[in-house]
């Protein structure tokens, strides 16, 4: 072990008040592109929350975003779903489950995510929550497999999630969420998200900047000193 390379805990930093003063940075993603998208419906309700708590939301739609490696990432939509990457904090997604998984809609959207862009990784340390509709009795599936993406991009997936089963009968005809307990779990899960958003931000780097790339960063470095004297 590199001594030099592995200090103590800084405090500081993991404690300290965020001078952060913008409003927390949500970036949403839904699977579908029906007419009437329950996901869609159920990912506006959540927006619906999290401005009423203070956030800035944006919500991503996914027609028109191609198929991964069928375009060039220069692709207008490709582009669009990057940079607002870049510009959030914290994400919701939320899929409908179909054939026992999420969606392709869904997976596209993540896979047109990278995890490096140069010398940044977009996706890593932000926020995440993971909701899912279903047609039929309630299912789990495709929020285990958002979070297990989730886990792979890097991402802080917080505890508490959304399922909606039978999501035909959850809205009404003008597209709002009917008051449910499921309802009330919605507004449990955005409320929990913007406390671990509040809570991380401006934090992440210190709280994913990892011994073995600090020490893989030395050695490079070293290799690179090394060079220019020869």
């Amino acid at each position: 072990m590199n001594e030099d390379l592995l200090p103590a805990i800084d405090e500081d930093q993991l404690f300290g008040a965020a001078s952060l003063i913008h409003p927390p940075r949500i970036l949403m993603l839904y699977g579908s592109l029906r007419q009437r998208s329950y996901s869609r419906l159920l990912t506006e309700e959540a927006a619906r929350i999290l401005r009423r708590l203070g956030a800035e939301v944006r919500v991503f739609d996914p027609s028109g975003l191609p198929l991964p490696d069928d375009a060039e990432p220069e692709h207008p939509k490709v582009q669009e779903l990057r940079d607002l990457v870049l510009w959030s904090e914290a994400h919701v997604w939320c899929s409908p489950e179909r054939h026992g998984a999420m969606t392709g809609i869904m997976k596209a959207q993540i896979d047109w995510i990278p995890l490096s862009m140069g010398a940044v990784r977009p996706s890593q340390g932000k926020v995440l929550a993971v909701m899912q509709v279903s047609g039929g009795s309630q299912s789990f599936n495709a929020v285990n497999q958002l979070r297990i993406l989730g886990r792979w991009m890097r991402m802080v997936t917080i505890p508490n999630q959304s399922s909606v089963p039978k999501a035909f009968l959850e809205f009404e005809e003008n597209g709002r969420m009917k008051p449910s307990a499921l309802y009330d779990r919605v507004v449990d899960v955005m409320e929990e998200l913007m406390k671990f958003t509040l809570l991380l931000r401006g934090k992440s780097d210190y709280l994913v900047d990892r011994y073995s790339e600090r020490k893989e960063s030395a050695v490079e470095l070293s290799k690179r000193v090394n060079q220019r004297s020869i």
